[in-house]
């Protein structure tokens, strides 16, 4: 007899049990209608997506460090990892240089702000001074000393990325300098504790649609929807410039590797709609990282590209400050020369390293821009507030797939990408795989975490010299 088609509600019923795509999808859609009907529910539903990304959180830095730690060891070369860390800087630089000026371009070209004719000494400044806390950006000093750690424990406690990474470093050079004879036990139990925090990361990754729900409910009832009709030229324009920057970031990903960003794009929906749901590109950092290691990236590549990004590429923030910079110029009247929009790109490029995690950070920047040129009023940012959280889905995407596009283009940079690999996971010939549900599906076997390499592939080829005698038989490779 011919098998039964299901209904379609319950299709429907499944895909809404199985997908975590179309739950979060759902969870959307359902918080900007409760937050559209009911506005004042916006605090009530606040903490669900806040206590999401607290939980995400707690296993960022452990996982950063178990991964790079078995990166290095498995890998059992520094001098490699060391060329993954300068050749992503130069990606970086190169990315976030070209995001500045793409949005210095669209905002001379389409004029966001003109024609508003703004008093800045109408406006209140202390709305800004709230969001920053009184803060202030790091000078490139303080930056560099921020990045080395006081205390082991304090780096995780602080959950400071850069911080993580050093001692991580070190670890795994120490590991490579004793060898497995000294210390056996060490690179198991580190590689064990990786597979619990994934199984975590798993558990946690179910409450996803809450997250965004509560996310979506905020912002809708907090900021309403009016905003976006008084500042629709701004928005508009940060996000066709997004757009086109990650078009034109697509072609250099097709072109250094071969690969699809459009299908890289499917392959992550989930991630990416939990990121733009909760405006967090944190929330999907652990999940991230295992999907760029099951496309064939290695493990050193993705455990040093992708956090390190997290602070120094920051393409989206670029695109946006660029345009903002001189949306707030125009708006009051002021019209940059060529040569303080040079000034304007230069002093952004180092005032958007290291945004990440400081209250308020954009403002900072933008004010600290404001400052250096001395034609537009400091107090003007406050232009921005309205508009801020509005732009932050753009700004998380953005930054996220241009840390991505920049794990593939280093690690092939470096020889540490598995391109047949990475072909057939964007292309859905392999499926992904939760990291603690053990064998990869279709009898595919995961990439090893020294390098890429065909499936099948004994484990051993991943071990470096010194612990190599120890082992005995080809043995299954590590996820």
């Amino acid at each position: 007899m011919p098998q039964s088609v299901p209904s379609l509600p319950r299709r429907v019923a499944r895909m809404l049990r199985t997908s975590l795509f179309a739950q979060v999808g759902v969870a959307l859609v359902l918080g900007i209608v409760v937050g559209r009907l009911w506005p004042d529910t916006a605090t009530t539903f606040q903490p669900l997506g806040d206590g999401f990304i607290r939980l995400i959180k707690t296993v960022i830095s452990p996982l950063v460090f178990c991964v790079v730690v078995v990166g290095i060891a498995k890998a059992g070369n520094l001098k490699a990892f060391g060329r993954i860390g300068l050749k992503a800087l130069i990606w970086f630089e190169v990315a976030s240089t070209a995001a500045l000026l793409i949005g210095l371009i669209a905002a001379n070209v389409f004029g966001p702000g003109s024609g508003m004719n703004v008093d800045p000494s109408k406006l209140d400044t202390s709305a800004v001074e709230a969001k920053t806390a009184g803060g202030s950006l790091p000078s490139t000093s303080e930056f560099i000393l921020n990045a080395l750690p006081q205390s082991a424990i304090g780096a995780f406690a602080e959950n400071s990325l850069l911080q993580v990474l050093v001692l991580a470093c070190l670890t795994g050079a120490a590991l490579l300098h004793l060898g497995h004879t000294k210390v056996p036990k060490i690179l198991p139990a580190i590689e064990q504790a990786q597979e619990v925090i994934f199984a975590i990361v798993g558990f946690v990754m179910k409450l996803a649609p809450l997250a965004v729900f509560g996310a979506m409910v905020h912002l809708v009832g907090e900021y309403g929807l009016g905003v976006m009709k008084t500042y629709a030229k701004l928005i508009i324009l940060c996000y066709a410039v997004a757009i086109v920057f990650l078009v034109l970031l697509s072609v250099a990903l097709k072109l250094v590797t071969g690969l699809s960003l459009w299908k890289f794009v499917r392959y992550t929906r989930e991630e990416l709609l939990l990121a733009l749901g909760t405006a967090s590109s944190e929330s999907v950092l652990p999940r991230m990282m295992q999907k760029l290691r099951q496309a064939g990236a290695r493990d050193d590549a993705v455990g040093l590209v992708l956090p390190t990004g997290y602070s120094f590429n920051l393409d989206g923030a670029s695109i946006y400050l660029s345009i903002g910079t001189l949306f707030i110029a125009q708006a009051v009247g002021v019209d940059l020369s060529l040569s303080q929009q040079i000034t304007v790109v230069l002093v952004l490029m180092l005032t958007s390293k290291g945004m990440a995690g400081i209250p308020g950070s954009a403002f900072l920047a933008l004010s600290a821009t404001a400052s250096s040129l001395g034609a537009i009023p400091a107090g003007a940012v406050a232009l921005l507030l309205g508009v801020d959280r509005i732009m932050d889905s753009m700004r998380v995407v953005t930054n996220l797939l241009g840390n991505c596009v920049a794990v593939f283009a280093v690690s092939k940079w470096e020889g540490a990408l598995d391109t047949d690999r990475a072909k057939k996971m964007l292309d859905g010939e392999i499926q992904f795989v939760e990291e603690d549900e053990g064998d990869e599906a279709e009898g595919e076997s995961k990439p090893g975490v020294g390098g890429p390499k065909a499936a099948g592939t004994p484990a051993k080829a991943d071990v470096p010299p010194r612990f190599e005698a120890e082992v005995k038989e080809p043995a299954s490779e590590v996820s």
